[in-house]
């Protein structure tokens, strides 16, 4: 990776196509890099992990419930018959307020399923705000392609 990463390149590409996959080196770094970079260009950015993210649509952008892990601990009475259940905001709630551009980083994206990344790219052309990148593996060097070109693959 050259020293100086501008991060130009990489920003078009992801205006472009709105979704993009990543292949970045192990050692890390390139996306705290690029992260800064679209900060720096006025995108309000977030890095989540991709390991229990569900159905990703409901999980990013609607209020939903969620069941927390029992720990052992029996809950008979309390609650419906799947257990207890909480609410909880729509992760990406407080970062779509406003005009702003939203950049969203997936680390781990090679555990979704086809399916599970093409409802990312649908979510990024139905809100025109938001842009995801899906890191999907590592690789020599930094790497980047649509996700909808991974997709056809």
């Amino acid at each position: 990776m050259p020293l100086l990463l501008t991060g130009r390149t990489f920003r078009r590409d992801l205006e472009a196509h709105g979704c993009l996959a990543v292949h970045a080196p192990l050692e890390g770094g390139a996306e705290t890099r690029l992260l800064r970079r679209l900060r720096g260009a006025g995108y309000r950015t977030r890095l989540w992990s991709a390991r229990g993210l569900g159905d990703p649509e409901v999980f990013l952008t609607q209020k939903h419930g969620i069941r927390p892990p029992h720990l052992g601990h029996q809950s008979v009475g309390r609650g419906a018959a799947v257990g207890e259940v909480q609410e909880v905001v729509p992760q990406l709630g407080d970062l779509l307020d406003g005009d702003a551009q939203v950049a969203l980083w997936l680390l781990e994206g090679q555990v979704l399923s086809q399916s599970e990344l093409r409802s990312l790219c649908d979510l990024c052309s139905r809100e025109p705000r938001l842009r995801i990148i899906v890191e999907m593996g590592g690789a020599r060097s930094l790497r980047w392609q649509p996700m909808s070109g991974l997709l056809a693959s």
